[in-house]
Parts: C-alpha cells; structure tokens; sequence
C-alpha cells in the first residue's frame, strides 16, 4: 500500500504565501481591497482614478522640458561612466546636481519614523564635496 503524499505543515513558508493570494475565483477583486497603509506613490489606478497629465504625456512620448532635462542627465551620466544601471546613489546625485534642492515637507506618508526635512534652495548639491574643499582651498 502506498501512503498518501504528506501535506506540508501549517508552518512553512509556502502555506504562509498561499494565505496572501486573492484567489479570483471566490469573487475578491484586489483592486477593491484597502491599501494597509498608502504612502501617496501607489500606481494602481482603482476606479474614478485616472493617470496624472504629468505621467499620462510622458508614457505616451510627449515630455516636458523637465522630464527631457532629467532623461538627458541620466543618459549623459551613463555614457560618461561606462554605466548601464546606474544605482539609486546615481540617480540622487544627478536630481541634486540638476538644481533640485528638498524644500518644501513631503507629500508622502512614509511612516511616523521617517524624519522629514527642508533646505534652502541655495545651499550647494553637497554631492562633490572633495572638489567644493579644494576649489575654497585654491581661491
């Protein structure tokens, strides 16, 4: 007699994964299921939600001056430093070197433990600081 295969154990992590999937058949829609904790950059359009003109015209391949200018940095970056992925680093230096400075509180909800700050819009990128030192050095 053969015995029935074994059913894993309520503990393992594949039954712990399988009790976070919306099955379709029961009727759930997760698109109507509530976001725990929004942070102001979910994606997902529910209904009545409709794409910015901000994110609209550019995935549609009509860009700003803005987006172009960022997409020109990020591109010019790459070629100049033999990067294909440049990393989140990168990207953050490249925005700051751009001009953009943090001066306004966030329009993001990220959680009580994440402090938030501003700066004047005139204070250096801080991302060169060897060559702000000895361009003071040298003056």
């Amino acid at each position: 007699m053969s015995q029935p295969p074994s059913q894993p154990s309520p503990s393992t992590p594949e039954s712990d994964r399988r009790q976070n999937v919306v099955d379709r058949r029961t009727g759930l829609d997760r698109r109507q299921l509530e976001v725990p904790n929004p942070t102001n950059l979910e994606r997902r359009r529910g209904p009545g939600r409709r794409l910015t003109d901000f994110v609209k015209s550019a995935e549609e391949g009509e860009m700003n001056r803005e987006q172009f200018l960022f997409l020109l940095a990020i591109d010019s970056f790459k070629r100049v430093n033999h990067k294909t992925f440049p990393t989140w680093t990168d990207v953050l230096e490249i925005v700051r070197k751009l001009g953009y400075r943090k001066t306004m509180k966030t329009e993001l909800k990220l959680g009580q433990n994440v402090p938030d700050w501003t700066e004047r819009p005139d204070v250096p990128s801080g991302v060169d600081k060897e060559s702000e030192e000895s361009e003071e050095s040298e003056a």
